[in-house]
């Protein structure tokens, strides 16, 4: 039987097409992009014709709005530390209680060290936000405002645009995590009042180990990294050729694709919560049941352990995940479902599946047959959880 990968959210599987674009730039195309010589100059034309890929993707008006980075976590965090220091009169940030550990991390630590003020704004049982809450958060006060396109444990989609144009209400910079909605939702960004997008290759089946940051034009920004002057001297550091080059591909078989196979994957999604619910007793779909990513889903299994439920399916072939894989050596339950209320029978008991392009219907069949036998044999070996 083959292995049936659901955690795509996690990271994909790089498309053929994208491994075949990288593959020159190891070796042939070796040359620096910032040298002078037609060994660099090869190579910086590749990474001009990514910065055009993604710029269509995400719907820039500008190509050198874009800044190739190492991925989301480092986009994110350049992103909310220019925020601060472009406006250090202002000491306030605003964010949800649902962001991925890339940004609430970080807000812990400047909390800490520069006694920085951080909102984070509550969300309901459905992980919605609470846009009143959103709207007493936003004050003079605030500098930059980071909220997630979309969550990544439930898929739940926030409404970015209409927050960016209320934060631009008290003069503060709008930056989204944008890393699970790119390549899987449509994005016009010279539409909307965003400064800000960060976003990572290997979500949409690029590379691992490269990303970008939107940074719309006329915004202020200061490096995270210093160096030299890649990246117009918003980004130090020897420009990653291949990778921007995969990620460059990666943009442009995603914005082909993604009305057809959206399409299918949320068939697939349905068909998996369907017969779940109809297989497995005291089973819950988490998150907004309409506005969300198509091919994510977080069911909790009442009366079992979420990670011995994905230690289970890991030994019949069946990948999937029990929150964010920034978290997933830890113990504890998410902080996702926390911040939605949701009971802890429940939520500890979560389970995130994840799809894409790759699967089919028969990993759907294949994972309807496995998962009520798994969830008997733990509800019949362990106490009921309760709390």
């Amino acid at each position: 039987m083959r292995p049936i990968y659901l955690d795509n959210n996690a990271t994909t599987r790089v498309d053929a097409e994208v491994l075949q674009a990288m593959l020159p730039f190891f070796a042939d195309v070796f040359g620096n992009a910032s040298s002078m010589h037609d060994a660099g100059a090869t190579a910086g034309a590749a990474i001009n014709v990514a910065r055009r890929q993604l710029q269509a993707l995400i719907g820039a008006k500008f190509d050198p709005e874009i800044t190739f980075t190492s991925g989301g976590t480092e986009s994110n965090n350049a992103a909310i530390l220019s925020g601060l220091e472009a406006m250090p009169e202002r000491t306030e940030i605003v964010t949800s209680a649902v962001e991925h550990p890339a940004v609430l991390t970080l807000c812990t630590h400047l909390e800490k060290t520069r006694g920085t003020k951080v909102h984070k704004v509550p969300v309901d049982h459905q992980g919605r936000l609470d846009l009143d809450a959103y709207q007493d958060a936003l004050t003079h006060r605030v500098a930059i405002v980071s909220i997630m396109w979309a969550n990544n444990e439930t898929g739940t989609i926030f409404p970015v645009v209409k927050l960016a144009e209320m934060a631009k209400k008290v003069g503060a910079i709008f930056h989204t995590d944008a890393v699970q909605a790119v390549g899987k939702l449509p994005i016009d960004l010279k539409s909307t009042a965003i400064d800000m997008l960060s976003l990572s290759a290997h979500k949409f089946h690029g590379p691992k180990g490269v990303g970008a940051l939107y940074i719309k034009r006329g915004v202020p920004f200061h490096a995270l990294i210093k160096g030299g002057h890649q990246e117009r001297d918003r980004r130090a550091g020897t420009e990653n050729t291949p990778g921007i080059v995969g990620l460059g591909k990666a943009a442009e078989l995603a914005l082909d694709c993604m009305d057809k196979d959206n399409a299918i994957i949320r068939s697939f999604r349905d068909r998996l919560e369907k017969g779940l619910l109809e297989r497995v007793t005291q089973v819950f779909v988490m998150g907004d049941p309409v506005t969300r990513l198509p091919n994510t889903t977080s069911i909790a299994f009442e009366g079992v352990g979420g990670e011995a439920m994905q230690f289970l399916l890991n030994r019949h072939g069946i990948a999937c995940s029990s929150g964010s894989a920034c978290t997933s050596r830890s113990l504890s339950t998410s902080h996702v479902l926390k911040a939605m209320g949701t009971p802890h029978r429940q939520a500890v008991g979560a389970v995130r599946f994840s799809l894409s392009g790759y699967n089919c219907e028969e990993d759907i069949d294949r994972v309807l047959q496995v998962i009520p036998a798994v969830v008997k044999k733990l509800r019949e070996s362990r106490p009921v959880f309760a709390g």
